[in-house]
Order: structure tokens, then C-alpha cells, then sequence
């Protein structure tokens, strides 16, 4: 069976000593400025609720968000027997395991708590997220497929590859690529677009509910090509868990959609 040859990347950049800089870490904190300097750019067009200044201020609750929610989610999501058995290897971070969809909680908590702290509608603050936040998800995906992990379920297309950590070794869809092409670029060209749009941007709560929505819906098309994580395998209807995941995404979303022109009616 024909295999295209993975590309032998490091996953470090570079070390000194026992300090080193990998890709992955790059990639969390590359994607979390690129946010930063767009939703800065955003926020100067109308309805202008927040400052650039105060989009600076909102990164360390981002972060916060992020890295609590992403590691509880992976905890409570993923493996909560093993960790009630070992409490003390939730904090051992540096041995992998964050859940996109626990940081997406994390950062839906940070933005509930900095949008009353600042006084500002929680679902424009929402908006501000949404529109930036398919950056990082690209980055991520992106040092997912560098660091060989996460790979897609076995295929005979011709641009399949063989892992190097595949201890079976078999041709498998880059399916790190095909989410990075549709969580990160397709839903950010999605959104961006309907943000220049003045009548949806006056309607917080839409960008929101397309990105809840969006991320979901490809999200679930990605695990299609996916391999399951070896510990959970298929679960309910031979679904993986990040499939079930999302579908109370969409259904957050549409509720968003929804909720944003009812009030919009009212108004």
C-alpha cells in the first residue's frame, strides 16, 4: 500500500540544557497573540464595546480559561477513573492531555466573569472570542500534525501517511491536516466574513452561535477520519467522544442564533 513519508520534524524548536521550546507550546502561545492582535483590529469597528486596551487585559483570562478548562476537560471527559485514582497527575500537565472542549467551557466562564467586570454585553465579548478564536484552533492542529500525534484511522488514499509513533504502523488519513483546513481556515474565512456584515455585527450572539455551530459540525465530519482515542475507542453508535462533544455545541449554537434575533425583534 502506498504512503507518502511523514516529514521528520522535531518536535523541539530548540534546548538549553533541560529548558526546551516545542512547537506545541509556540503554537498555544503564537495562537493566543494572533487572537489578541485581530480581536484588537475588531473591536474598533462598530458597535466598539471594548478597547484595545481592555482586549489586552482579557488575554490572562483567556489563558486561564484555556489551560484550567482544557486540562479539567481532558480529566473529567477523558479519563476521570484514572486521575480519581492518581489526583496528583491532573497537575502533571507537562505529560500531555487538554481537552478542546473543557478550554472552550474555560474561556465561555472567563468571558461570562470579564464581561460583568467591565461592565459589557456578555454576548459581544462572545463575538469578540468567536471571530479570533479559529486562529489558535489552525496553529493547533497544525502542532498536532508536527508532533505526529493524534493521527487519522487507516486509509489507501494517495496522500496517507505512516506515523512515526504508530506502533502498527499503517498508511492513515492526515486528519490533523483536514481539521486544521476546516476548524481553523474554512471557519475563520466564515466568520470573518460575516463580520464585516454591519447588521450581524449589531446582533451579539450570531458570530457566537455560527462558531459553536461551525466548530461542531466539522468537528464531528473530522472525526470521521480520525482515529478514536485507544483508550475510549467508539462509544455510543459507534461515535468517538469528540463527536458527542459537539453535538451540544451545535445545539448551543442554534440557540444563540436564535436568541440573538429574537432580541434583535424586540428591539
Amino acid at each position: 500500500m502506498y504512503a507518502i513519508a511523514f516529514p521528520a520534524f522535531d518536535p523541539v524548536i530548540f534546548s538549553i540544557g533541560p529548558f526546551a521550546i516545542r512547537w506545541y507550546a509556540l503554537a498555544y502561545i503564537a495562537g493566543l497573540f494572533a487572537g489578541i492582535w485581530y480581536a484588537r483590529w475588531s473591536v474598533k469597528r462598530s458597535p466598539a464595546l471594548m478597547t484595545a486596551a481592555q482586549v489586552d487585559d482579557f488575554l490572562l483570562w483567556v489563558l486561564g480559561g484555556v489551560v484550567l478548562g482544557g486540562r479539567l476537560g481532558y480529566v473529567l471527559f477523558y479519563k476521570p477513573s484514572e486521575y480519581l485514582a492518581d489526583p496528583v497527575g491532573i497537575f502533571k500537565t507537562w505529560e500531555g492531555g487538554m481537552s478542546f472542549h473543557g478550554g472552550l467551557l474555560g474561556v465561555t466562564l472567563a468571558i461570562i466573569l470579564y464581561a460583568r467586570h467591565i461592565k459589557v454585553n456578555r454576548w459581544y465579548v462572545a463575538d469578540i472570542v468567536a471571530i479570533a478564536a479559529p486562529i489558535g484552533i489552525a496553529l493547533g492542529r497544525l502542532a498536532n500534525f508536527v508532533n505526529g500525534e493524534l493521527w487519522g484511522r487507516a486509509a489507501d488514499v494517495p496522500w496517507a501517511m505512516v506515523f512515526p509513533h504508530d506502533d502498527l504502523q499503517l498508511p492513515r488519513h492526515p486528519s490533523q491536516l483536514y481539521q486544521f483546513a476546516l476548524e481553523g481556515v474554512a471557519l475563520f474565512v466564515i466568520l470573518h466574513l460575516l463580520w464585516r456584515n454591519d447588521r450581524i455585527r449589531s446582533r451579539p450572539g450570531i458570530l457566537t452561535g455560527v462558531f459553536w455551530v461551525g466548530y461542531g459540525v466539522f468537528r464531528i465530519v473530522g472525526e470521521l477520519f480520525r482515529e478514536p482515542d485507544k483508550f475510549l475507542g467508539y462509544l455510543v453508535g459507534g461515535a468517538t467522544m469528540g463527536q458527542l462533544l459537539s453535538i451540544p455545541m451545535v445545539l448551543f449554537g442554534l440557540y444563540s442564533i436564535w436568541r440573538a434575533n429574537r432580541a434583535a425583534k424586540a428591539r
